[in-house]
């Protein structure tokens, strides 16, 4: 109760910002799959498609979380010049960044195949990764499909950061028929081999497979946790 008690005092004292009045202050990069698999249809042509469902996640939860956490926006799959080149950097992490975030997203039009270890090492350039403490929030529906090693990326990222914690939500993962391009892919059967940069860094993994559970999965891993703890967060949906 004490603790309580102590979170909501934080929240209500003036400052000079909302993530300096309640602990906030590690910047955040959002990595998003954009890759051509999110806006496929399946069994059920008039089911939401992932990215329709994401997007409905991410405005139901930005509002509640940007003005607590400085946040960039990297995603990959579409644009590229050739399948695995689509790697785009929106923007670097910046104070209520929500209606950047969602607008980004909304903007997005999948396609191109899962750099996961590329965007990933590039976000922690982003954040300073060395020399800064930081906080990457991977979201993906599959695995690596571009020759990339995240497991090997994750063991460096650990051994040279500063202070990086990966987080990885899986949504509504499925086999990818170009998981042969993912030499560490064996042993993730039913999961995304990005697990491991959760693993290795401290981080979270998280298997979500409604809005409901994407948006959760979001509060928890980039939303503030002096918040979350003023909220009844049910036991991580983590299957593995």
């Amino acid at each position: 109760m004490r603790t309580i008690v102590l979170c909501l005092a934080l929240t209500a004292l003036p400052g000079p910002t909302p993530q300096a009045a309640t602990g906030c202050a590690t910047d955040a990069m959002l990595v998003f799959d954009g890759s051509g698999s999110m806006a496929e249809v399946g069994h059920d042509p008039t089911a939401a498609t992932r990215i329709n469902e994401a997007r409905t996640a991410l405005r139901r939860v930005m509002p509640e979380i940007a003005p607590y956490r400085r946040i960039g926006l990297l995603t990959y799959g579409a644009g590229g010049t050739h399948p695995c080149s689509g790697i785009t950097r929106h923007f670097d992490p910046m104070p209520d960044a929500g209606a950047a975030v969602v607008a980004g997203i909304e903007a997005l039009t999948p396609g191109g195949l899962t750099p996961i270890a590329a965007s990933v090492a590039a976000a922690a350039e982003v954040l300073g990764y060395r020399t800064q403490p930081g906080i990457v929030v991977l979201v993906t529906d599959g695995n690596e499909t571009c020759g990339g090693t995240p497991c090997a990326l994750g063991t460096a990222l650990a051994a040279e950061a500063r202070d990086l914690t990966v987080h990885v939500i899986g949504f509504r993962v499925v086999h990818d028929p170009f998981s042969w391009n993912s030499p560490e892919a064996q042993g993730y059967d039913g999961q995304t081999v990005a697990k491991c940069l959760a693993d290795a860094t401290g981080g979270l993994f998280v298997s979500t497979e409604t809005v409901d559970e994407l948006a959760a999965a979001l509060r928890e891993t980039l939303g503030c946790p002096l918040i979350g703890g003023l909220r009844a967060v049910a036991p991580p949906l983590g299957r593995g």
